[in-house]
């Protein structure tokens, strides 16, 4: 039987919850791999025609919410400029190309078979294995802007409390909620949509504390009509409407504090980069790595682990 043909709404922008699963027994996902999942997504993001609204890697499967962009929107400049940033300035560019690229980084298919290529190379490798590692062809939904999307959102970010893995949300490394409060949103990597435009004008501190707000009322319930289904526990959700979802400077500092643990060095900006020229030739990279502000910690810089 031949397959059914994507929905995919043609020439103009249009929103995606993605999901795919992989083919492998069990939770096959660990740190490292959920880590290099979220690069890779950040990493093709900024090549491809898309906005991030939100994203969950869990330890078989992950959920991706994107928005794409049709390729009439962006100039001949503005994809040879996407080009070079990408791949640098010592990479062949011709204008030729420019139509096959124009197709590519506009297509929703494309952006993530690349992304679990990808993944795929990185994990077969680390594991020292060959074959597939995802099941069926990943499943895509339009989801329409406004109440549908933030819905669509809070689901995607409440996956790691129905699972029982934390009871608060933003306390998972790999979602899109635990990204904007653990790292504030570090390099813009997220839309600050959250789905709530259409609801009025705010600035982003707002618009985090709304949609912080949404998820957890929405955590809270038991919409699966299981007697022991996974929520976020009625004493966590009255001290958040208690500080009217309001994150406090000793919640900032905590969340932040995940990288004592998850840096290879950690410290003032000075004692990073006197340690890290002692041994840089074991991390894998020819790029010099930079010391990055830990914010919400003054004064305090980290360069990640080895294994990212």
């Amino acid at each position: 039987m031949p397959r059914i043909a994507r929905m995919i709404i043609p020439d103009e922008q249009a929103v995606y919850h993605v999901m795919s699963r992989t083919a492998l027994d069990g939770f096959p996902f660990g740190d490292v791999e959920k880590d290099h999942m979220v690069q890779l997504i950040q990493k093709y993001s900024k090549l491809y025609f898309t906005e991030i609204l939100g994203y969950c890697v869990m330890g078989n499967h992950f959920h991706l919410l994107a928005r794409m962009f049709p390729d009439n929107g962006f100039s001949d400049q503005e994809i040879k400029q996407r080009y070079i940033n990408f791949y640098g300035k010592d990479r062949d560019f011709s204008d030729e190309q420019i139509p096959c690229f124009r197709g590519k980084w506009s297509s929703l298919s494309e952006f993530i078979k690349e992304i679990k290529q990808r993944f795929t190379f990185f994990y077969n490798k680390r594991h020292n294995r060959r074959g597939t590692l995802w099941g069926d062809r990943f499943k895509s939904v339009i989801v329409e802007n406004g109440e549908t999307l933030i819905n669509c959102l809070a689901y995607i970010d409440l996956n790691p409390i129905r699972a029982g893995i934390v009871n608060r949300p933003e306390d998972y490394r790999w979602s899109s909620l635990g990204y904007h409060v653990q790292t504030s949103n570090k390099n813009d990597f997220l839309s600050l949509d959250f789905g709530l435009r259409e609801f009025g004008e705010m600035d982003d501190v707002e618009g985090l504390r709304r949609y912080r707000r949404y998820v957890y009322e929405a955590g809270a319930l038991n919409s699966s009509g299981k007697e022991h289904a996974n929520t976020i526990d009625e004493e966590i959700l009255k001290k958040e409407r208690e500080n009217d979802f309001n994150l406090s400077r000793a919640q900032r500092f905590r969340y932040r504090t995940r990288y004592f643990t998850d840096s290879g060095i950690i410290g003032t900006k000075t004692f990073v980069s006197k340690n890290y020229q002692r041994f840089k030739d074991i991390y894998y990279t020819k790029k010099e790595k930079l010391p990055k502000p830990i914010s919400g910690i003054e004064g305090i810089y980290s360069l990640k682990r080895l294994a990212d």
